[in-house]
């Protein structure tokens, strides 16, 4: 099996030109030939390369706006022949094709053209055809052939080159074969997924997900488990766009939990003030708003004090010295923000071990998009969760109606319950939660788990009463009994919002009106798993 392959014959054919004239000119001084198309042809002559035309080599000049010139057996065949095959080099003898040892291809803008908001004919024009056939053509015959089709594998191949005599190994060409083949799918599925957006089709009979590797991490949830982080391409505001200002690399857990804690503070638009989310193993422990970040911050963590401790902090508003200081008085891991002003930097930079992360800017809760979750032998895909109510939205299914104060912390706590896991119970109080209960299997249990850390941290601020004293509740989905609803009474709740639709949502009014609590449907589940 051929292992070291001489490079003696190129073709480079780019959209992206970072660094080519440096690369090709470091090919020609190693006496390597160098063919090319159009526009790259162009820019390498510039350079001052000697460069020989496709157009040449087939016999046919490039036609209909460029889109046939390299789909040609002279190019073809130099691609995919077996160079220790005695019939294919007397094919190539024959009909006169040359060898090509490295190809340096990539793709049309496809992807930055849908992002830029395009037309379709724009979008179908910037479809790549001859590239990726290329690309696969070079990358199945690895055996002889080098593929390149990013920038950064530039200086690998010229450092392999010097090293192995102007050869490269069978080894070196499998692993950027494997990149080429990755680089055809990633192009395909996007491809793919925007074809069925433009026919509105969100659940196409075959489904490609495709990602770009940001960062090999450490481990996974635990350290048995080996773990990446993948980037889809989007455009969304989050923890796969934002910069990182300071602080070591973000696990596995830390990026999950980040997450959760950017998505939920968006909930709360900046224009109706300050907002801060703390989240532990995915899971809010304090939510609120306030008159200012740095009181917003306060509040979320007079929630539950404990449960905060090294977890991730999110602001819907660009982190202030006044807040960070309030923040770097304790132990946090992550803080993410849509942006920091210098003094908050500086602040923050004194605690080396905290992440800071700037997004410029929010994701839109209400935006349309898709999430998934692998199983086992499948993958489960839905719509992203961007359900949203207002005050006209609910119904009042109680003798007493909330008033207006109750009413608005009726759909903050909605907002937070939204973010929380099944089975959720929310107590919120002039617009910060008070009490959390997540993830039980029972209902009743999420409402007493709420109440008790609500009066534990009572206990915690030197209150005379439990903070769910008067305060409101939200379900994520409706009391299947009474109980959850009588915990709730327990604790001091005064007003409740749940989606409705039990067979004993009867029994569970009557409940409520006997208690003298306000209650509200929604007829929207926020289930979280």
């Amino acid at each position: 099996m051929t292992d070291l392959v001489p490079l003696k014959r190129a073709l480079l054919s780019v959209s992206d030109k970072t660094g080519l004239a440096q690369f090709a000119t470091a090919l020609a001084t190693m006496g390597v030939e160098l063919l090319s198309t159009g526009g790259t042809a162009r820019m390498l002559r510039m350079a001052g390369l000697q460069v020989a035309d496709v157009a040449e080599v087939t016999g046919f000049p490039e036609m209909m706006d460029g889109r046939v010139k390299t789909l040609h057996p002279m190019i073809h065949g130099g691609l995919l022949a077996l160079r220790d095959n005695a019939k294919h080099q007397a094919a190539m003898a024959k009909h006169g094709i040359g060898a090509i040892d490295l190809l340096v291809v990539n793709l049309y803008p496809f992807v930055e053209t849908v992002a830029k908001g395009r037309d379709d004919d724009e979008c179908t024009n910037n479809i790549d055809i001859g590239g990726p056939a290329m690309i696969r053509a070079a990358a199945k015959n690895h055996a002889f052939v080098a593929t390149i089709v990013d920038p950064l594998d530039y200086a690998p191949l010229l450092a392999e080159l010097r090293t192995r005599g102007g050869a490269t190994r069978r080894a070196f060409r499998q692993r950027l074969a494997k990149t080429a083949f990755g680089c055809t799918a990633f192009y395909d599925a996007a491809v793919a997924q925007w074809m069925a957006a433009r026919l509105d089709e969100p659940m196409p009979v075959r489904r490609t997900f495709s990602g770009t590797l940001a960062q090999h991490l450490r481990y996974g949830e635990n350290p048995h488990q080996v773990a990446a982080f993948y980037t889809d391409g989007s455009a969304r505001r989050g923890v796969a766009t934002a910069e990182q200002h300071q602080g070591k690399a973000l696990s596995y857990n830390n990026i999950n939990d980040t997450d959760a804690a950017f998505e939920l503070v968006a909930e709360f638009d900046p224009a109706g003030g300050p907002a801060c989310a703390i989240i532990k193993h995915a899971n809010p422990c304090g939510v609120a708003r306030a008159a200012t970040l740095a009181k917003a911050y306060g509040r979320a963590f007079d929630c539950d004090r404990t449960s905060a401790f090294g977890g991730i902090i999110a602001l819907n508003q660009p982190l202030d010295a006044e807040t960070a200081r309030a923040i770097t008085k304790g132990f946090t891991e992550v803080v993410i923000a849509p942006g920091a002003d210098a003094a908050a930097k500086a602040i923050c930079a004194q605690r080396p071990n905290l992440r800071l992360l700037t997004t410029d800017g929010l994701p839109d809760p209400r935006t349309a998009g898709q999430v998934m979750r692998q199983v086992s032998g499948g993958v489960l895909v839905q719509d992203r969760d961007n359900g949203h109510i207002s005050g006209a939205d609910v119904t009042v299914v109680t003798e007493r109606a909330p008033d207006a104060d109750e009413l608005a912390d009726l759909l903050f706590a909605w907002r937070v319950a939204k973010h929380v896991k099944s089975n959720a119970i929310v107590y919120a109080k002039d617009q910060a939660t008070v009490g959390i209960g997540a993830g039980q299997m029972s209902r009743v249990d999420s409402s007493r788990i709420a109440g008790r850390k609500a009066a534990d941290m009572g206990r915690v601020l030197g209150l005379g009463t439990s903070p769910a004293q008067g305060a409101v509740l939200a379900s994520d989905a409706f009391f299947p009994f009474a109980d959850g609803l009588l915990a709730a009474v327990e604790a001091g709740a005064r007003a409740v919002i749940q989606p409705g639709g039990s067979m004993r949502d009867q029994e569970v009014i009557a409940a409520a009106n006997t208690a003298g609590l306000a209650m509200v449907f929604t007829g929207m589940r926020h289930f979280r798993h």
